[in-house]
């Protein structure tokens, strides 16, 4: 069914996160949030390699990471583009020959269940395309620029998207080939897919994979990793 390569995006600085260090790098338990998803996929026998990209200031910590924590199948570190789709796609190109199957994954979401990775590469082996997600548990208001109330959504159609998101390489590489010729910025790898007319299926995950954006996350986080997963559990 051919190998399967994943990408692992880090390159943000997480402004909103209000520390002097970027998110991916913070402790959680023993150890930075980054390792943590990094040995997630390292132990997933299926995985064939990783690519890390990370901020250009990052790149000797990370290939630190690579060696202390014996994170063999991470096979590059890269700086990371001007967006995250420039970062996606840097990693794009550097995957080795023979990968077959991708995932695109956030550095920052290290409790993402081993069952639902292998869920969404079913769906994307069975549909070139799939991601992960949650229904949204909140009614959600369309707001315009004066904060006034434009329309309600019905909530059953929404749906919060995570990652992994899992598709054909050669699908992928071609969404973000078009999307580069059109000068397009999307907020996800699975808008580019859209953009192409492919569609693209939900799987359902947890509300445990979480994405560690905001100080509120940590405590979460901590719990997550002592009452949920586990170091591990992952």
């Amino acid at each position: 069914m051919g190998k399967l390569g994943v990408i692992i995006v880090a390159a943000g600085k997480g402004s909103r996160m209000g520390t002097a260090e970027s998110k991916q790098y913070l402790q959680l338990g023993q150890k930075p949030i980054l390792v943590h998803t990094l040995q997630l996929f390292q132990n997933i026998q299926e995985v064939h390699e990783i690519i890390l990209v990370v901020g250009e200031h990052d790149l000797d910590r990370c290939r630190g990471y690579v060696q202390d924590y014996g994170l063999s199948k991470t096979t590059h570190v890269l700086a990371g583009g001007a967006e995250r789709q420039d970062s996606v796609r840097r990693g794009l190109d550097s995957l080795q020959q023979g990968i077959d199957w991708v995932l695109v994954h956030d550095g920052v979401r290290p409790f993402v269940k081993k069952e639902h990775v292998f869920d969404c590469l079913k769906k994307a082996k069975e549909q070139d395309a799939a991601v992960l997600a949650v229904p949204v548990k909140d009614t959600i208001k369309v707001v315009d620029s004066a904060k006034r109330i434009q329309s309600t959504p019905d909530r059953r159609s929404l749906w919060a998207i995570q990652t992994p998101q899992a598709f054909r390489l050669s699908l992928l590489q071609e969404a973000h080939k078009r999307a580069s010729q059109e000068s397009f910025i999307g907020t996800d790898d699975a808008m580019l897919v859209e953009r192409l007319g492919t569609t693209v299926h939900v799987v359902e995950g947890d509300y445990y994979n979480i994405k560690i954006t905001t100080p509120e996350d940590l405590p979460w986080a901590e719990w997550i990793l002592n009452h949920v997963r586990g170091e591990g559990q992952l």
